[in-house]
């Protein structure tokens, strides 16, 4: 018998101060020629994004389902270095960079080995359910700087 946990979707892993979440480039990924749709990176940063907060201990569904607010992108820069293809086993790569009161500065990268495919560089506000900026919970900032702290010194690798 298979246990019950084998069932549940992959949430990644914390490497040092940065997480790591598989993905595997499915059909429906891709646009007539094989590649990549574009906007597809993007899902799969915030799927990576979501994890890294699961695994470091916040509950971010919890809080917004509390009234309490949740994050959205307030900014983005992307850089495509190469195309990812049908089929291909992938990683997206999520680091904390920087905390401020409302708001993270992440960096996220998506790989095929050690082949960089796309970088991405950008800003997570914490918004109430009313779009305003809020602080973010104290336990959490605490959190983020400790892997910030745990990553001190290092950048991501290229």
């Amino acid at each position: 018998m298979i246990a019950p946990s084998a069932d549940l979707p992959p949430e990644g892993r914390l490497d040092g101060a940065e997480h790591h979440f598989p993905v595997r480039v499915y059909y429906e990924d891709t646009d007539l020629s094989g590649v990549v749709y574009h906007a597809n990176y993007l899902r799969w940063m915030e799927r990576g994004r979501t994890e890294m907060l699961r695994c470091v201990g916040i509950d971010h569904a919890g809080s917004v389902a509390a009234g309490e607010g949740g994050y959205a992108i307030a900014e983005v820069t992307l850089r495509y270095r190469a195309p990812a293809r049908l089929d291909e086993a992938l990683v997206v790569t999520t680091g904390v960079r920087q905390v401020r009161a409302a708001s993270l500065v992440i960096q996220q990268r998506v790989s095929r080995n050690a082949v960089v495919l796309v970088e991405a560089d950008l800003v997570a506000a914490l918004v109430a359910p009313d779009g305003r900026p809020r602080r973010q919970p104290r336990a959490w900032l605490d959190r983020y700087r400790a892997l910030i702290t745990e990553h001190a010194g290092r950048e991501l690798p290229q």
